[in-house]
């Protein structure tokens, strides 16, 4: 009989007295909180709120060990603290390792590691014992997938692989190799034996995964410090897993309908008014849809942020975006967290006067180099900081910016890496680098939405590069500085269908790579792979070749240019999706896991992925391939192209010659199609059309008016479309937005019918 540890409980917590005490907290039904203080203040990061639902759990004691049961999960805790995870069906889902770590030996002793160092190598990823902080080790099945953790490069099956969580601005081409980017989102999904669970770990400190690269038998969790702080995540699918991650972490709110267009960007535009009016100028004459330009680093004074350098702007920067404005382009302006060291600039010297700025341990003002030189940064862990960060954003909302892209907030700095001793603050309470590194990104971004939100009225439009996990609850992402290499159009499924895994459902990368040079070909299978990216932005750096696709002439531009008309022809498709993940979390962008875990098939694709539920997408991302091999999951599959039919469950051969895209449609499936605009209105569309794949089939649409927050008041619409035996009905399930379709088409095999509203019955009927 083992003595197994005493337990008090109160309401859903039930605390085990353990030498440290641990305690299991049911959040639902399908997800249970453990916890373990260690001594470390502060609340999450990640999670806002009170996620505690009334659940009803049981504890029994089985004489060897305690069960906590509830409705969808038991959780096994023994005397020795081992945590293990059952589903409802008795399934093992996480099994706590009951034996010693090996250390991976890579055959390098000190003598030869020093030899290998001078001739140049590096023995890089080594795995070695970490005796600081803690660790989690679990079992690994030999039929285990893992996934998630967020923007680390390298495939979507993350199982082999070891991974660091330190924010890292790493300039050069990320491979599979690199352990950490600008990007720290703890969170572990897992299929053992085909039954999905999820473990999220909500410490910003450095921590470490090894997924089974040290030993197949199992994988690990570390971290320097922090408390002992991590959710079990069950659910019935990988579905639901992502579902309750982000009723815990937080989801991407509704973005405006025009942030799903196309945008332009390069570094060095901004650098005067003429060159953003000649791209303006080439984007309409070469009749390329846009909604946005981005300006980077140069519009600024000196690259001092809340600044616009005005002898660049001659007719004065809220006149100029006014004009691109009512040219239907937008303007998205970059902001770095350094402020320039400089007595005589406004936002220094409030931050100097206020203490809003990150100290030295000897309690003066920590100062490093980006952008403009020397530079103090601002202490984004507390509140006040957080509200004059926002405040400054006004400065750029007065001038008519439509969002602020945030950069360089790992954060990043020129003259080494930040010390892990520079005083930060844990909310009010001091802190270290150390632990606030992870999270300044996000409370960067948190700052900024806040001011967009107050200050324009409207859904703030944030773009981060670093992030933590529940950022997506204030800002977009992207991949950061890729190159355009061809191993990086290949790493924008995985990576970005990871991200969508990992709660982050509005994501993109730099089409045709940020650094390096591409050509016509890489950058024509750029577009096409990334065609249904939530964040559509092609961005390069100074000094690399241009990559507009007018630079390259043809057929170039013509194929570009057919696909960004066909991007907006599926963005009423995209916002649909956006509405639906506002409400389970599933990203728009998907890797066929999530849609189907239960075909192995499905778990190691790297080159697909889906749209939705409905739609499949199989670019080519190998330099001079026509075919590839494209694999149709279960159901049947129509051609987008030529409407060709195929079953599912298998291999076909698709032609892909230069300007075609790999694409499917399920077999009937509606799907919304937008109009053939150049830019997004704010103005309500008066007609819809869905097209028909197949014989028949139904949709659920969403309207609203695609800028505000009216809809969380009910003001939004709700179609239900249904073609049956040719037999077409348009139900409005839900009408609080008063600019209901006045005309309604549904473009089937033979014809188009027509539907018309009658504002008396709030019914549509077909025109004769």
């Amino acid at each position: 009989m083992t003595n197994l540890p005493t337990y008090t409980q109160s309401g859903q917590t039930v605390t085990f007295d353990f030498a440290t005490n641990l305690q299991l907290t049911v959040l639902t039904a399908s997800i249970i909180h453990v916890f373990s203080d260690r001594g470390e203040p502060g609340a999450s990061y990640a999670i806002e709120g009170d996620k505690q639902q009334p659940t009803a759990f049981t504890v029994t004691n089985q004489g060897d060990h305690y069960d906590l049961t509830t409705a969808e999960l038991t959780v096994h805790l023994d005397a020795a603290e081992h945590v293990d995870v059952d589903d409802a069906a008795g399934h093992p889902l996480i099994t706590a390792y009951r034996g010693n770590r090996q250390l991976l030996d890579k055959g390098v002793d000190k003598v030869h590691q020093r030899l290998v160092e001078a001739e140049g190598h590096s023995i890089s990823g080594a795995t070695v014992e970490d005796n600081r902080g803690y660790q989690v080790i679990e079992a690994l099945a030999p039929d285990e997938q893992l996934y998630g953790l967020g923007d680390k490069p390298g495939y979507l099956n993350k199982r082999g692989y070891e991974y660091d969580n330190w924010n890292s601005d790493i300039p050069d081409a990320h491979l599979e190799t690199f352990t950490k980017l600008y990007k720290s989102i703890p969170v572990l999904l897992g299929l053992k034996n085909g039954h999905p669970y999820g473990l999220f770990f909500d410490n910003p400190y450095r921590s470490h995964f090894d997924l089974g690269k040290e030993s197949a038998h199992y994988y690990f969790y570390s971290a320097v410090a922090g408390n002992l702080d991590y959710y079990i995540l069950g659910g019935a699918s990988l579905k639901a897993i992502v579902t309750n991650y982000t009723y815990l972490t937080g989801r991407t709110p509704l973005p405006q309908k025009w942030t799903l267009g196309y945008q332009q960007s390069r570094w060095g535009y901004s650098a005067s008014q003429h060159e953003v009016q000649e791209i303006a100028d080439e984007l309409e004459k070469n009749d390329l849809p846009c909604d946005a330009i981005h300006f980077d680093v140069d519009y600024m004074r000196g690259y001092r942020v809340f600044t616009w350098d005005q002898q660049k702007y001659p007719s004065g920067p809220g006149q100029f975006i006014a004009q691109l404005k009512r040219r239907g382009i937008r303007v998205i302006p970059i902001i770095d967290p350094g402020v320039k060291q400089d007595p005589n600039y406004a936002v220094y010297e409030t931050g100097v006067k206020n203490g809003y700025f990150v100290k030295s341990p000897d309690g003066k003002l920590y100062i490093n180099q980006v952008w403009p030189g020397n530079a103090a940064f601002p202490d984004f862990g507390r509140p006040a900081v957080r509200n004059w960060w926002a405040h400054n954003v006004k400065f750029l909302t007065d001038l008519g910016v439509a969002g602020i892209w945030n950069d360089m907030n790992e954060p990043a700095s020129f003259k080494g890496p930040i010390p892990d001793n520079v005083v930060f603050s844990d909310q009010d309470r001091p802190a270290t680098h150390q632990k606030m590194h992870n999270v300044y990104g996000h409370n960067m971004a948190r700052a900024t939405y806040t001011g967009l939100k107050a200050q324009q009225g409207k859904r703030p439009f944030v773009i981060t590069r670093a992030a933590y996990a529940g950022t997506q609850k204030y800002s977009t992402v992207w991949t950061g500085d890729n190159q355009s290499i061809w191993p990086h159009v290949q790493l924008l499924i995985p990576q970005l269908c990871t991200l969508g895994l990992s709660g982050f459902s509005f994501v993109g990368t730099d089409i045709g790579g940020f650094g390096a040079d591409t050509t016509p070909e890489l950058l024509t299978r750029w577009i096409e792979a990334g065609l249904f990216s939530p964040l559509f932005r092609n961005h390069a750096a100074m000094g690399t070749r241009h990559q507009e696709p007018w630079v390259f002439g043809e057929p170039t531009l013509s194929i570009y240019r057919k696909y960004l008309k066909l991007r907006y022809r599926f963005v009423p498709y995209l916002y649909d999706l956006f509405a639906q993940e506002t409400q389970t979390g599933l990203p728009p962008m998907r890797p066929l896991v999530l849609n189907d875990d239960q075909d192995p098939r499905n778990r190691e694709i790297n080159d697909e992925y889906m749209v939705g539920e409905t739609v499949l997408v199989a670019p080519v991302v190998q330099q001079g391939q026509t075919k590839r091999l494209v694999y149709l999951p279960r159901g049947e599959w129509v051609d987008f192209w030529n409407n060709r039919e195929y079953a599912g469950h298998q291999d076909i051969v698709a032609d892909a010659p230069l300007a075609k895209l790999p694409l499917f449609v399920q077999k009937n499936t509606l799907l919304p199609w937008g109009p053939a605009v150049s830019h997004i209105s704010d103005q309500p569309d008066t007609t819809m059309t869905f097209r028909l794949f197949g014989d028949h089939g139904t949709y659920d649409h969403y309207q609203d008016n695609g800028t505000d927050f009216k809809y969380q008041a009910g003001e939004w619409n709700g179609y239900h479309i249904v073609v049956d035996h040719d037999q077409v009905t348009v139900t409005l399930t839900h009408h609080g937005y008063a600019a209901a379709y006045a005309t309604i088409r549904v473009a089937l095999a033979d014809r188009v019918v027509t539907l018309t509203y009658q504002p008396a019955t709030k019914t549509y009927l077909e025109q004769a």
